[in-house]
Protein backbone atom coordinates (compact mmCIF):
# COMPACT_ATOMS: atom_id res chain seq x y z
CA UNK A 1 0.00 0.00 0.00
CA UNK A 2 1.05 3.69 -0.85
CA UNK A 3 1.77 5.53 2.17
CA UNK A 4 -0.66 8.52 2.80
CA UNK A 5 0.77 11.80 1.85
CA UNK A 6 0.79 14.30 4.83
CA UNK A 7 -2.04 17.36 4.91
CA UNK A 8 0.96 19.19 5.20
CA UNK A 9 3.43 17.64 2.08
CA UNK A 10 -0.12 17.68 -0.09
CA UNK A 11 0.00 21.44 0.23
CA UNK A 12 3.72 22.04 -0.45
CA UNK A 13 3.35 20.04 -3.43
CA UNK A 14 0.09 21.64 -4.74
CA UNK A 15 1.88 25.26 -4.32
CA UNK A 16 5.09 23.71 -6.25
CA UNK A 17 2.97 23.13 -9.12
CA UNK A 18 1.15 26.15 -9.06
CA UNK A 19 4.20 28.09 -8.58
CA UNK A 20 5.98 26.50 -12.19
CA UNK A 21 4.21 28.52 -14.72
CA UNK A 22 5.46 32.00 -12.47
CA UNK A 23 9.11 30.40 -12.08
CA UNK A 24 9.06 30.09 -15.87
CA UNK A 25 7.79 33.16 -16.46
CA UNK A 26 10.46 34.96 -14.37
CA UNK A 27 13.44 33.64 -16.25
CA UNK A 28 11.72 36.08 -19.30
CA UNK A 29 14.18 36.80 -21.44
CA UNK A 30 15.44 33.52 -22.53
CA UNK A 31 16.63 34.19 -26.29
CA UNK A 32 17.52 36.96 -27.70
CA UNK A 33 14.32 39.51 -28.28
CA UNK A 34 13.32 40.42 -32.10
CA UNK A 35 13.14 44.55 -32.07
CA UNK A 36 11.00 44.99 -35.40
CA UNK A 37 11.13 47.96 -37.52
CA UNK A 38 8.62 48.10 -40.10
CA UNK A 39 10.15 51.14 -42.00
CA UNK A 40 13.65 50.75 -44.17
CA UNK A 41 16.28 51.22 -42.19
CA UNK A 42 17.93 55.05 -42.45
CA UNK A 43 13.93 56.24 -41.33
CA UNK A 44 12.72 57.45 -38.22
CA UNK A 45 11.59 54.60 -37.25
CA UNK A 46 14.92 52.71 -37.60
CA UNK A 47 16.74 55.77 -35.72
CA UNK A 48 14.76 55.89 -32.98
CA UNK A 49 14.67 52.25 -32.68
CA UNK A 50 18.40 51.53 -32.92
CA UNK A 51 18.65 55.00 -30.12
CA UNK A 52 16.62 52.99 -27.38
CA UNK A 53 17.80 49.52 -28.10
CA UNK A 54 22.00 50.24 -27.91
CA UNK A 55 20.76 52.63 -24.71
CA UNK A 56 18.81 49.55 -22.85
CA UNK A 57 21.77 47.49 -23.98
CA UNK A 58 22.37 44.43 -22.25
CA UNK A 59 19.57 44.92 -19.31
CA UNK A 60 17.90 42.06 -20.15
CA UNK A 61 20.73 39.84 -19.95
CA UNK A 62 19.89 39.00 -23.72
CA UNK A 63 20.70 40.94 -26.86
CA UNK A 64 18.21 43.07 -28.53
CA UNK A 65 18.27 42.68 -32.11
CA UNK A 66 16.50 45.42 -34.18
CA UNK A 67 15.28 43.70 -37.28
CA UNK A 68 13.73 46.15 -40.75
CA UNK A 69 10.62 44.25 -41.77
CA UNK A 70 9.50 47.41 -44.58
CA UNK A 71 6.56 47.11 -46.57
CA UNK A 72 2.54 48.15 -47.03
CA UNK A 73 2.86 51.28 -45.37
CA UNK A 74 4.52 49.62 -42.18
CA UNK A 75 1.63 46.71 -42.24
CA UNK A 76 3.78 43.76 -42.88
CA UNK A 77 5.85 44.06 -39.32
CA UNK A 78 3.20 44.98 -37.48
CA UNK A 79 1.32 41.90 -39.11
CA UNK A 80 4.95 40.26 -37.60
CA UNK A 81 3.28 40.78 -34.24
CA UNK A 82 -0.49 40.85 -34.54
CA UNK A 83 0.65 37.10 -35.70
CA UNK A 84 2.09 36.23 -32.21
CA UNK A 85 -0.05 37.00 -29.32
CA UNK A 86 1.63 36.10 -26.45
CA UNK A 87 5.29 36.34 -27.52
CA UNK A 88 7.15 37.60 -25.06
CA UNK A 89 10.05 38.06 -26.80
CA UNK A 90 9.09 40.07 -30.03
CA UNK A 91 8.89 43.91 -30.22
CA UNK A 92 7.83 46.36 -32.37
CA UNK A 93 8.32 50.48 -33.07
CA UNK A 94 4.45 51.14 -33.72
CA UNK A 95 3.20 54.12 -35.66
CA UNK A 96 0.79 57.07 -36.99
CA UNK A 97 0.86 55.14 -40.18
CA UNK A 98 0.67 51.09 -39.33
CA UNK A 99 -1.24 52.05 -36.10
CA UNK A 100 -3.08 55.15 -37.02
CA UNK A 101 -4.28 55.45 -40.59
CA UNK A 102 -3.08 52.27 -42.45
CA UNK A 103 -5.99 50.46 -40.40
CA UNK A 104 -8.66 52.99 -41.72
CA UNK A 105 -7.12 53.79 -45.17
CA UNK A 106 -6.99 49.93 -46.30
CA UNK A 107 -9.47 47.91 -46.35
CA UNK A 108 -7.30 44.43 -46.30
CA UNK A 109 -5.22 45.59 -43.23
CA UNK A 110 -4.46 42.29 -41.72
CA UNK A 111 -5.25 42.88 -38.10
CA UNK A 112 -6.74 44.94 -35.52
CA UNK A 113 -4.60 48.27 -34.17
CA UNK A 114 -5.87 47.70 -30.78
CA UNK A 115 -7.14 44.14 -30.46
CA UNK A 116 -4.12 42.69 -31.54
CA UNK A 117 -1.42 44.87 -29.68
CA UNK A 118 -0.21 46.02 -26.01
CA UNK A 119 0.94 49.41 -26.77
CA UNK A 120 3.30 50.11 -23.81
CA UNK A 121 4.62 53.26 -24.33
CA UNK A 122 5.05 56.63 -26.66
CA UNK A 123 8.54 57.02 -28.07
CA UNK A 124 8.79 60.44 -29.83
CA UNK A 125 6.76 63.16 -31.61
CA UNK A 126 7.63 65.65 -34.46
CA UNK A 127 5.81 67.75 -36.87
CA UNK A 128 5.06 68.05 -40.47
CA UNK A 129 6.48 70.78 -41.96
CA UNK A 130 4.97 72.90 -45.00
CA UNK A 131 7.82 74.07 -47.39
CA UNK A 132 7.89 75.69 -50.67
CA UNK A 133 10.54 76.02 -53.44
CA UNK A 134 12.07 79.27 -52.96
CA UNK A 135 11.00 80.96 -56.32
CA UNK A 136 7.41 80.14 -55.13
CA UNK A 137 6.20 83.90 -54.30
CA UNK A 138 4.66 82.97 -50.65
CA UNK A 139 6.64 83.48 -47.40
CA UNK A 140 3.82 82.75 -45.39
CA UNK A 141 0.92 80.59 -44.67
CA UNK A 142 -1.66 83.54 -45.49
CA UNK A 143 0.36 83.96 -48.90
CA UNK A 144 0.00 80.67 -49.69
CA UNK A 145 -3.19 80.43 -49.17
CA UNK A 146 -4.06 83.44 -51.27
CA UNK A 147 -2.09 82.06 -54.04
CA UNK A 148 -3.98 78.72 -54.41
CA UNK A 149 -7.11 80.32 -54.41
CA UNK A 150 -6.18 82.49 -57.00
CA UNK A 151 -5.19 79.40 -59.61
CA UNK A 152 -8.17 76.76 -57.91
CA UNK A 153 -6.77 72.91 -58.37
CA UNK A 154 -3.55 73.86 -59.90
CA UNK A 155 -1.19 74.47 -57.05
CA UNK A 156 0.27 70.69 -55.81
CA UNK A 157 1.92 69.45 -53.10
CA UNK A 158 3.89 66.71 -52.77
CA UNK A 159 4.06 63.94 -50.17
CA UNK A 160 5.62 60.09 -49.77
CA UNK A 161 2.43 58.67 -50.77
CA UNK A 162 -0.84 58.65 -50.66
CA UNK A 163 -2.57 58.10 -47.70
CA UNK A 164 0.44 58.99 -45.69
CA UNK A 165 0.64 61.16 -42.75
CA UNK A 166 1.61 64.21 -45.05
CA UNK A 167 -0.41 63.64 -47.19
CA UNK A 168 -3.73 63.98 -44.85
CA UNK A 169 -2.09 67.07 -43.19
CA UNK A 170 -2.08 68.82 -46.53
CA UNK A 171 -6.21 67.59 -46.73
CA UNK A 172 -6.81 68.89 -43.22
CA UNK A 173 -5.22 72.20 -44.07
CA UNK A 174 -7.80 72.41 -47.53
CA UNK A 175 -10.47 71.60 -45.46
CA UNK A 176 -9.78 74.56 -43.01
CA UNK A 177 -8.73 77.13 -46.24
CA UNK A 178 -11.35 75.97 -47.98
CA UNK A 179 -9.46 75.99 -51.06
CA UNK A 180 -8.31 73.19 -53.85
CA UNK A 181 -5.28 72.32 -53.45
CA UNK A 182 -4.15 68.99 -55.71
CA UNK A 183 -1.48 66.40 -53.77
CA UNK A 184 1.00 64.48 -55.84
CA UNK A 185 1.82 61.12 -54.30
CA UNK A 186 5.28 60.41 -54.40
CA UNK A 187 6.83 56.45 -53.65
CA UNK A 188 8.92 57.97 -50.82
CA UNK A 189 10.43 61.58 -49.65
CA UNK A 190 13.13 61.70 -51.51
CA UNK A 191 11.78 62.38 -54.47
CA UNK A 192 8.86 64.66 -53.19
CA UNK A 193 11.76 66.77 -51.99
CA UNK A 194 13.94 66.60 -54.87
CA UNK A 195 11.07 67.74 -57.23
CA UNK A 196 10.19 70.17 -54.69
CA UNK A 197 13.77 71.82 -54.67
CA UNK A 198 14.29 71.58 -58.79
CA UNK A 199 10.83 73.28 -58.98
CA UNK A 200 8.98 70.81 -60.68
CA UNK A 201 6.54 70.83 -57.91
CA UNK A 202 5.71 74.10 -55.68
CA UNK A 203 5.75 72.51 -52.46
CA UNK A 204 5.75 69.56 -50.29
CA UNK A 205 4.49 68.85 -47.23
CA UNK A 206 7.23 66.51 -44.98
CA UNK A 207 8.28 65.09 -41.91
CA UNK A 208 10.68 67.43 -39.87
CA UNK A 209 13.63 64.91 -39.42
CA UNK A 210 13.62 64.47 -43.26
CA UNK A 211 13.21 67.90 -43.95
CA UNK A 212 15.05 69.49 -41.59
CA UNK A 213 18.53 68.96 -43.62
CA UNK A 214 17.17 71.08 -46.54
CA UNK A 215 15.31 73.75 -44.64
CA UNK A 216 18.86 74.54 -42.95
CA UNK A 217 20.76 74.01 -46.11
CA UNK A 218 18.70 77.19 -47.72
CA UNK A 219 17.18 74.81 -50.09
CA UNK A 220 13.60 75.54 -48.92
CA UNK A 221 11.36 78.00 -47.22
CA UNK A 222 9.47 76.27 -44.40
CA UNK A 223 5.85 78.27 -43.84
CA UNK A 224 4.52 76.32 -41.18
CA UNK A 225 4.45 73.17 -38.72
CA UNK A 226 1.86 71.17 -37.69
CA UNK A 227 2.37 70.43 -33.91
CA UNK A 228 0.42 72.53 -31.49
CA UNK A 229 3.81 74.37 -30.52
CA UNK A 230 6.88 75.59 -32.47
CA UNK A 231 9.94 72.83 -32.83
CA UNK A 232 12.70 73.87 -30.94
CA UNK A 233 14.55 73.18 -34.44
CA UNK A 234 12.53 76.16 -36.26
CA UNK A 235 11.62 78.97 -33.48
CA UNK A 236 10.77 81.04 -36.09
CA UNK A 237 8.57 79.18 -37.97
CA UNK A 238 4.88 79.65 -36.83
CA UNK A 239 2.26 77.22 -36.87
CA UNK A 240 -0.56 76.59 -38.38
CA UNK A 241 -2.82 77.20 -35.55
CA UNK A 242 -0.91 80.24 -34.84
CA UNK A 243 -1.41 81.06 -39.10
CA UNK A 244 -5.16 81.33 -38.10
CA UNK A 245 -5.74 77.41 -38.97
CA UNK A 246 -6.22 75.47 -35.31
CA UNK A 247 -7.68 72.38 -36.88
CA UNK A 248 -4.76 71.69 -38.38
CA UNK A 249 -2.75 70.13 -35.87
CA UNK A 250 -0.96 67.00 -35.48
CA UNK A 251 2.05 64.89 -35.01
CA UNK A 252 4.27 62.55 -36.23
CA UNK A 253 4.22 59.91 -33.55
CA UNK A 254 5.97 56.60 -32.75
CA UNK A 255 5.53 54.60 -29.89
CA UNK A 256 6.85 50.51 -28.36
CA UNK A 257 4.35 48.02 -28.71
CA UNK A 258 4.29 44.52 -28.02
CA UNK A 259 1.50 41.39 -29.16
CA UNK A 260 -1.53 40.80 -27.23
CA UNK A 261 -1.57 38.83 -24.24
CA UNK A 262 1.39 39.54 -23.29
CA UNK A 263 2.15 39.47 -18.80
CA UNK A 264 1.89 42.76 -17.16
CA UNK A 265 5.22 42.16 -15.65
CA UNK A 266 6.73 42.52 -18.62
CA UNK A 267 4.88 45.39 -20.08
CA UNK A 268 5.74 47.37 -16.53
CA UNK A 269 9.22 46.29 -17.48
CA UNK A 270 9.46 47.21 -20.39
CA UNK A 271 7.69 50.45 -19.95
CA UNK A 272 10.16 51.40 -17.21
CA UNK A 273 13.49 50.67 -19.31
CA UNK A 274 12.00 52.62 -21.96
CA UNK A 275 11.10 55.49 -19.75
CA UNK A 276 14.50 55.03 -18.53
CA UNK A 277 16.25 54.98 -21.62
CA UNK A 278 13.80 58.89 -22.72
CA UNK A 279 14.96 60.45 -20.01
CA UNK A 280 18.64 59.64 -20.76
CA UNK A 281 20.43 62.81 -21.45
CA UNK A 282 22.20 61.12 -24.37
CA UNK A 283 19.12 60.12 -26.01
CA UNK A 284 17.55 62.96 -25.49
CA UNK A 285 20.13 65.05 -27.52
CA UNK A 286 20.00 62.28 -30.17
CA UNK A 287 15.83 62.45 -30.60
CA UNK A 288 16.68 66.54 -30.24
CA UNK A 289 19.27 66.15 -33.44
CA UNK A 290 16.45 65.43 -35.65
CA UNK A 291 14.09 67.28 -34.79
CA UNK A 292 11.90 64.13 -32.19
CA UNK A 293 10.87 65.23 -28.78
CA UNK A 294 10.95 62.26 -25.74
CA UNK A 295 7.58 60.93 -25.22
CA UNK A 296 5.84 60.97 -22.00
CA UNK A 297 3.44 58.54 -20.36
CA UNK A 298 2.83 54.65 -20.42
CA UNK A 299 0.40 52.04 -21.70
CA UNK A 300 -2.62 53.56 -21.40
CA UNK A 301 -1.47 56.78 -22.35
CA UNK A 302 -0.60 55.43 -25.17
CA UNK A 303 -3.27 53.13 -25.84
CA UNK A 304 -5.58 56.18 -25.52
CA UNK A 305 -3.52 57.98 -28.26
CA UNK A 306 -3.73 55.47 -30.86
CA UNK A 307 -7.44 54.96 -30.05
CA UNK A 308 -8.00 58.43 -30.99
CA UNK A 309 -5.70 58.90 -34.13
CA UNK A 310 -7.89 55.81 -35.88
CA UNK A 311 -10.77 58.08 -35.20
CA UNK A 312 -9.57 61.38 -36.06
CA UNK A 313 -7.94 60.31 -39.52
CA UNK A 314 -10.67 57.81 -40.42
CA UNK A 315 -13.27 61.18 -40.41
CA UNK A 316 -10.39 63.02 -42.67
CA UNK A 317 -10.18 59.97 -45.21
CA UNK A 318 -14.10 59.49 -45.23
CA UNK A 319 -14.39 63.29 -45.56
CA UNK A 320 -12.07 63.53 -48.31
CA UNK A 321 -12.73 60.54 -49.79
CA UNK A 322 -9.41 59.46 -49.82
CA UNK A 323 -8.57 56.08 -51.08
CA UNK A 324 -5.10 53.83 -51.18
CA UNK A 325 -3.21 53.38 -54.37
Amino acid sequence: MLPTLSRRAALTGAAALLSAPALAQAAWPDRPIRWIVNFPPGGAADTLSRILAASIGNKFGQPIVVENRPGAGGALGADILAKAPGDRHIVMMSSAASHGIGPVLYRNTPYDALRDFTHIRLVGTFPSVLAVNLDFPARTVAEFVAQVKARPGEVTYGSGGNGTLNHLIGQLLARAAGIELTHVPYRGSAAALTDTISGQIPAIMESLPIALPHLRGGRLRPLATSEATRPASLPDVPTFAEAGFPAVVSSNWFGFSAPAGIPPEIVTRWNTEIGTALADPGVIERFAAIGVVPGTGGTAEYTALVRGELDKWREVIRAGNIVAD
